[in-house]
């Protein structure tokens, strides 16, 4: 099942709709529920009764649809109660921390890397990503996520699994230049981390099967930057931390209400042939190879396309596409 989140001039949490596999149609379900948040709020009462739904409208049985437009959509979540994003890429982190000479912990292998990002209002995937200013370092982040239903304090990565309800895809948007100065208050992210943006739909663990392990999306994620193959790793390969001990990790000491999501952090493969997922991690990778960084990180203008296809070539999530655009260029 696919689910999407129209912009609404009514709603800050947009209005649910259901969108057929090709992402071609789409249908509202005021009747069962009004927000994708509701939904998630009452997953295990509804869910059957979505799922109905989406098989008619792939069935065509269903009269009361219309184009799927993704200029017209939100983030699946417009907003949400908590926003967790992980690191589960290690071999990203140690690459990141070799080029300034730093050794990394040896329990960032045992003990997954999260923050706490805002969530009070998201970008949808065409919202253009707005900057005061190129010296802050602009950059992409392509990730997966996962939405869950309410999760108790202290569960398990076992007992986590089923709490699972939606994958997504991220742009993590970062401000590279400001992040040294903010870790270095010892607090953490804040300015350096703008609002994030999510794919067109969200969909449910079945629709993605066989690539979906319950525990890993094994599929590549693909990056283009102005056009241009940017990189394309296997978000399944090199994950260190799964998605249920992320969940666990989260849970820790506090219950996860329904609507949590929680992201994979940068998509990163060991294999570097097949690109990065973040130009912070080239201009790693240059650093190391070449002494000095060449690639830039994004101006006013540039555009990032993120997306993942399975093996028929079909989108499975549709695409963010982004444009840079200065605070004054906004419409």
């Amino acid at each position: 099942m696919k689910l999407a989140s129209l912009k609404s001039s009514h709603s800050r949490d947009g209005e649910l709709c259901i969108v057929n596999k090709a992402l071609t149609k789409a249908v509202t379900v005021p009747h069962i529920a009004p927000t994708l948040q509701a939904a998630i709020e009452n997953w295990h009462e509804v869910e059957n009764a979505l799922q109905l739904i989406y098989q008619q409208l792939n069935d065509d049985c269903i009269t009361s649809v219309f184009d799927f437009d993704v200029s017209h959509v939100a983030s699946p979540l417009p907003r949400a109660y908590q926003w967790a994003d992980g690191s589960a890429y290690v071999n990203h982190v140690e690459l990141v921390r070799k080029a300034r000479g730093a050794e990394m912990p040896g329990n960032f292998w045992t003990d997954p890397l999260m923050y706490q990002g805002g969530s009070d209002g998201f970008l949808g995937p065409q919202d253009p990503i707005i900057a005061a200013n190129e010296a802050f370092g602009i950059d992409f982040e392509a990730e997966i996520a996962i939405i869950t239903d309410d999760v108790r304090m202290g569960i398990d990565a076992k007992a986590a699994e089923k709490h699972i309800c939606l994958l997504m895809l991220v742009n993590d948007v970062s401000l590279r230049n400001l992040i040294p100065d903010e870790l270095a208050k010892g607090f953490g992210f804040f300015q350096s981390k703008p609002a994030s943006s999510f794919s067109p739909v969200a969909v449910t663990p079945d629709e993605l099967e066989p690539y979906w392990d319950g525990k890993r999306l094994h599929l590549p994620l693909v990056s283009h930057l102005n056009g241009n193959l940017f990189g394309q790793p296997n978000a399944g390969e090199d994950m260190t931390f799964s998605f249920p001990e992320l969940i666990a990790h989260a849970a820790k000491t506090r219950n996860l209400g329904a609507g949590t999501i929680i992201g994979s952090g940068t998509v990163s493969n060991l294999d570097r042939s097949k690109g990065s997922s973040c130009i912070a991690e080239k201009r790693m990778l240059e650093i190391i190879a070449d002494g000095e960084a060449k690639t830039p990180f994004m101006c006013f203008g540039d555009t990032i396309r993120i997306e993942m296809t399975n093996e028929q070539d079909e989108s499975i999530f549709g695409a963010i596409e982004q444009r840079v655009l200065k605070i004054d260029q906004q419409g």
